[in-house]
């Protein structure tokens, strides 16, 4: 019986360790491209709104 215990919980936690590892890799891949893609989204626009504004202010 403590054999079985020991293979179940190391299952357990080696399954929760790859799960953990694959979100965590989806998150890097996935998921920070995006993120850092929007966010040059809104920096480039707050530039052009503001050089559009101090090119009328003349």
């Amino acid at each position: 019986m403590g054999k079985f215990v020991k293979g179940f919980l190391f299952g357990t936690i080696s399954t929760l360790g790859a799960i953990a590892g694959a979100l965590f890799a989806f998150h890097k891949v996935v998921v920070e491209p995006v993120e850092e893609q929007v966010e040059r989204t809104e920096e480039n626009r707050r530039r052009a709104h503001r050089k559009q504004h101090s090119a009328h202010n003349g």
